[in-house]
């Protein structure tokens, strides 16, 4: 019976000891710290398996970190890109630093102190929001970023090759459509072909004219010529000179004809009359 009520005792002591040695920690509001190169690192006050949350500016998003004591305290960024990280001392009155690179290859630095044995602030920060002032950090977030995670390069990749082979899907599907508006305008234009113009054999023959046609657009003539013919149009007994192309023996006239029109070779009139 005496045994047992000495252990019994024994076990409240050292739980109130215990208690004693671990103060009660309690969570500050959220607070901003404000880190420069040429300045020394703001503290961060933590709590024993206590979390506390660094976020970095809405710009950002956290690149890499590197701590200090990795035995004694526990960083977490997450398994997604964000601009969150978790830290936690495992062990009473540890101290380490933190270095956070982001995305946009600014650099932050802090001072991280576990505080449960500070009897006189029991406070520890449960969320601190970290800015520079540093005006090349500021500048550094108005570019794009120059580290990218792995998960969003990948992203950005397959987006990129979707694109390509749409485009290539795209590129070969407009092909096929002017191949085959190529084949059907083949296969149609000889049904728009009207060879119902009139002239004069033997004086068309004088000039070298051989063929005349026409479809919905122009007017054709081809010839062997000595001397390259002007081509005028009849308007009252009087020719006006046509605009037209001409190239390796074929006139190109447009819009087509259906008038009287004449070819001239040394003032030598000859009219080509069409039926329609």
């Amino acid at each position: 019976m005496t045994s047992k009520f000495f252990t019994f005792l024994t076990a409240i002591a050292i739980g109130a000891a215990g208690h004693a040695q671990t103060p009660h920690l309690q969570p500050s509001a959220p607070r901003t710290v404000v880190t420069a190169d040429a300045s020394t690192p703001p503290v961060v006050r933590a709590g024993l398996l206590q979390s506390t949350l660094i976020e970095l500016p809405a710009e950002e998003k956290v690149a890499t970190v590197f701590g200090g004591d990795t035995v004694s305290w526990v960083f977490d960024a997450g398994h997604v890109a964000s601009r969150y990280i978790s830290i936690k001392p495992k062990v009473a009155d540890s101290s380490t630093d933190l270095h956070i690179v982001s995305d946009h290859g600014n650099e932050y630095t802090i001072e991280l102190r576990e505080v449960s044995s500070d009897k006189d602030n029991p406070h520890f920060d449960s969320k601190v929001y970290v800015t520079s002032s540093d005006p090349k950090v500021a500048e550094n977030m108005a570019k794009s970023p120059v580290f990218v995670p792995a998960a969003e390069a990948d992203a950005k990749e397959a987006q990129l090759r979707k694109e390509a082979d749409d485009a290539r899907k795209a590129a070969e599907a407009d092909h096929k459509a002017v191949a085959s508006a190529a084949e059907t305008f083949k296969a149609s234009y000889p049904g728009t072909l009207h060879f119902d113009y009139t002239w004069d054999l033997k004086k068309g023959s004088a000039l070298g004219i051989e063929q005349i046609w026409r479809d919905d657009k122009f007017t054709y003539l081809r010839g062997k010529f000595q001397e390259t013919p002007a081509l005028y149009e009849l308007k009252d007994g009087k020719g006006s000179l046509i605009n037209y192309d001409f190239a390796n023996g074929l006139y190109t006239i447009g819009p087509t004809r259906t008038k009287r029109s004449s070819l001239s070779e040394k003032q030598h009139l000859n009219s080509i009359t069409s039926k329609s």
